[in-house]
């Protein structure tokens, strides 16, 4: 066995000899995998296919003492180290090159109390896992919209989607985390139990330790929710933009609709002469009783006249992964995002001048219509700081080929820069790719000092800087 080199933070590489990686090995109940182990590649390929990092040690945990050698090893050598959930992250920072990877994907487990509404939930579940668990029991989880996402990233980042009006962030359902810190020592976060570390877990992402157990409680939902898409032709997409704001500012908790803006992919509900012709998509829904669903979705489902209709009662399970055909690992992405307080008129026509250039048939821009008990939150809460905006822009550009990345990203940049003019300054780091080191004091605002205090307290050292990171501050 040949020595394993790995680079460190101080930059020079250091070198494990055969023997102390046998001990290591010996010692745990994962792996630990070089470049020519099986399961290296499984565990550095992640969603976005722009990245393509190789790390020169992974450890692939399956329970916390694994996770508490892991940081140990990085601790005492001053490794690079990334922490890998479930992969998905847009920003690609569950992968370093040449460092430690952390990787906890094989920490998927998930256990449902039925009687107490809570779950236990590992790092390497993804959504589906959550939501599938917790729906056997008619019991669901305010998450996102794409199932294959890791939980940890999303919660740690802040976690919206369809039920986040009604029963508020992933994080405001949070009851507990399990966190190793950058020291090794394993600690509980909770209102109680290490307050400072729990309001920083939630929003402050991947900063201040390793999570190996997220505690929920749950809420009851379904099984079916009033789901579906209303699609228009894009010629009609301002007028549509325009007149949904007023009815959204008035629609209750129960409610949620976004806009998609896109060329029409080949859905078989859509006729064949709108495949791949610009259209808006409103995508609706209402989470409680169907017959009040129906009334409360009326006015947004009679606007303008659209191409199709297709809301329904879904199960909730297969709503939740409704968008994962068009979200599927191995194409290159780069996203860029936005909060506003309301659709202006001259952001709406930025969005319509950019969606008639669309790079590729795969980009899209979406607004997400949030508030309801989001902004009900007080901001000093929890890390994540803007409980105001009602409207959340991602502009998701996707594509296969390396020779398309300067037109794709080039589109993304220009789009977000002319939307800048009219966002409020903060934005969902979940959405933020990893460019935008310079954007984080502005987008947590009042709560960035509290955090740079709290990743002193936790993390001197900037172990886990493979992040939107946020620099220690001694207080």
């Amino acid at each position: 066995m040949t020595n394993v080199s790995i680079s460190t933070i101080g930059a020079t590489p250091i070198v494990i000899p055969p023997e102390e990686l046998d001990a290591l090995r010996a010692g745990l109940r994962g792996s630990a995998c070089t470049p020519t182990d099986p399961g290296y590649d499984e565990a550095r390929t992640i969603w976005n296919a722009m990245i393509d990092r190789r790390p020169g040690l992974v450890i692939r945990c399956q329970g916390t003492a694994d996770v508490i050698r892991a940081v140990e090893l990085a601790k005492k050598y001053g490794l690079v180290v990334a922490v890998r959930g479930g992969g998905h992250n847009i920003a690609g920072s569950a992968v370093c090159e040449g460092g430690l990877l952390i990787d906890l994907s094989p920490m998927r487990w998930v256990r449902v109390d039925p009687e107490a509404t809570r779950m236990n939930v590992g790092p390497g579940a993804t959504l589906a896992d959550v939501d599938r668990e917790a729906q056997a029991f008619g019991l669901a989880l305010p998450t996102g919209i794409n199932s294959t996402t890791g939980i940890a990233g999303l919660t740690l980042g802040g976690g919206f989607g369809w039920l986040t009006r009604k029963f508020g962030m992933t994080i405001d359902n949070l009851i507990s985390a399990d966190v190793v810190r950058a020291d090794g020592q394993l600690v509980k976060a909770s209102v109680t139990d290490n307050a400072d570390l729990f309001w920083a877990l939630r929003g402050g992402g991947g900063n201040f330790g390793v999570v190996t157990n997220f505690e929920f409680k749950l809420h009851r939902v379904g099984p079916e929710v009033l789901s579906g898409l209303v699609v228009h032709p894009f010629a009609d997409a301002k007028k549509i933009l325009t007149a949904y704001q007023p009815l959204l500012s008035e629609a209750p908790d129960e409610l949620t609709c976004w806009s998609v803006m896109r060329k029409a992919p080949p859905l078989p509900f859509l006729p064949a002469e709108w495949h791949g012709r610009e259209v808006l998509i409103l995508a609706m829904c209402w989470v409680g009783d169907m017959a009040a669903g129906e009334k409360a979705m009326a006015k947004l489902r009679g606007l303008g006249k659209p191409i199709v209709d297709v809301v329904s009662p879904h199960p909730f399970v297969g709503w939740q992964s409704a968008f994962d055909p068009l979200l599927t690992p191995g194409a290159r992405n780069y996203w860029k995002t936005h909060d506003f307080d309301r659709l202006d008129e001259g952001l709406i026509d930025t969005l319509i001048k950019a969606v008639g250039e669309l790079p590729g048939p795969e980009c899209e821009v979406f607004v997400a219509h949030v508030g309801g008990a989001m902004s009900r939150v007080p901001i000093g809460a929890t890390a994540y700081p803007q409980r105001d905006a009602h409207y959340t822009m991602n502009v998701h550009t996707r594509w296969r080929e390396a020779r398309e990345d300067a037109a794709c990203i080039g589109w993304a940049r220009d789009l977000f820069d002319e939307a800048g003019k009219y966002a409020l300054g903060s934005a969902y780091v979940n959405f933020m790719p990893e460019d935008e080191g310079d954007r984080i004091e502005k987008v947590y605002g009042p709560n960035y000092h509290r955090l740079r205090e709290v990743k002193w307290r936790y993390d001197p050292g900037n172990l886990f800087r493979a992040n939107q990171n946020i620099r220690p501050m001694k207080t």
